[in-house]
């Protein structure tokens, strides 16, 4: 038992606030604690919680959260260190400072109570002159952790904040690029929105992690950004196209490769090459959505069966974001209006995409594709040029 003689408390000054500190007080001797109390309120602490039973003092430590805790060692419900070592199990309660209280001078006990975390020892019978350093010392070592502890929260605030506001800045850019290179040949320039949305659809559709299917949708804005490099004399050649140039033009949009075999070897190369200067455009970026981005710029007009450009990739050797941006590039330009054409009937559209399982698609992407039109369609109307 305790000796109950109280001494004159310490004059070392402590703020108001540590004063009005919660300290939470677990012996199974109802004496002990009320002793401890006494001390402490003679030195102008306030805000105490005593427990005599220790089985649910866990729960109250959850509960109320102390700024420190005194906790004797020998208990018959619950060792004290047993209750140490749960202490420290749980993030919201490992950093509370514990102060040992105990009558036992074994070596062993103490090595053991450090190794669990605790933060200082008082040996019973406790005397004052010891009492009040101690908790003040424990109480500037809490103070100290809150406040380490705010910092890192606003700290963290702050970063989120600026990742959030370089994204949106990343992603404004992107759009920008993306409109540029699409105002060339569509004056509304929601064709690159519309695949992007689509990559998306198909994407999450496949089993993609959000994460992955998000990167994906972005970098795609970019897929045409290589049109920036072709000459308005090929994108934008004025007055009424031939049959033959508006079936070029259907093709390049749809299926590849084999559509521009009737051009002239310079315009050939001239078209070919959109896609080696947007990938020259975005080679150089490290970021995981440019590098992206830079996929599928340079690989979206690849074919499944091996007779796409600008490299004759064939199946899965074709990155999975160009197999996926091909299939949305392809049901984009086929269903909408484009300076050589009219758009198709949505029939006509899965019906020309359908041809291609296996030629210009990768089937099982087609396939999931299909089981998606009505998520397309509807996407397709909402994001509809204005004429």
């Amino acid at each position: 038992m305790m000796n109950t003689q109280l001494d004159a408390p310490s004059n070392h000054s402590t703020s108001k606030t540590a004063k009005q500190s919660l300290i939470m007080i677990i012996d199974d001797q109802p004496l002990n604690i009320k002793v401890v109390r006494k001390y402490l309120e003679l030195d102008g602490y306030e805000n105490f919680l005593g427990l005599s039973d220790p089985t649910g003092a866990l729960d109250e430590i959850h509960a109320r959260r102390p700024d420190v805790i005194l906790l004797d060692i020998m208990m018959p419900q619950i060792s004290g260190l047993t209750l140490l070592e749960q202490i420290r199990a749980h993030e919201a309660t490992k950093h509370i400072p514990v102060i040992i209280l105990t009558a036992m001078d074994e070596l062993e006990t103490k090595r053991r109570a450090l190794e669990l975390g605790a933060t200082d020892f008082l040996s019973k019978p406790v005397e004052p002159m010891e009492l009040i350093p101690r908790i003040r010392n424990a109480l500037l070592i809490k103070e100290h952790h809150d406040s380490l502890q705010k910092q890192a929260e606003q700290l963290e605030q702050l970063v989120q904040e600026r990742t959030q506001a370089l994204v949106a800045s990343q992603l404004e850019a992107i759009y920008c690029l993306a409109r540029a290179s699409e105002y060339r040949d569509n004056e509304t320039g929601r064709h690159v929105i519309r695949v992007g949305r689509y990559v998306g659809i198909l994407s999450r559709a496949i089993g993609l992690d959000e994460e992955t299917a998000t990167l994906y949708e972005q970098a795609a804005l970019l897929h045409d950004v290589g049109k920036i490099g072709i000459p308005d004399s090929i994108l934008l050649k004025p007055g009424k196209l031939t049959p033959e140039e508006i079936e070029i033009m259907q093709r390049h949009c749809n299926y590849g490769k084999r559509t521009f075999e009737t051009m002239t070897p310079d315009q050939w190369h001239l078209f070919q090459a959109h896609t080696r200067v947007g990938e020259k455009i975005l080679g150089e970026c490290h970021s995981p959505i440019l590098k992206t981005a830079s996929n599928i710029a340079l690989t979206h007009h690849e074919h499944w069966d091996g007779t796409g450009y600008p490299l004759g990739l064939a199946g899965e050797d074709i990155p999975l974001e160009g197999r996926i941006t091909a299939i949305a590039d392809v049901f984009d330009s086929l269903s909408s209006r484009r300076p050589y054409k009219p758009p198709f009937p949505l029939e006509k559209c899965f019906e020309l995409m359908r041809k291609e399982r296996g030629k210009h698609f990768e089937p099982k992407l087609l396939d999931k594709f299909f089981e998606l039109r009505d998520e397309f369609v509807k996407t397709q109307i909402e994001l509809a040029d204005i004429e």
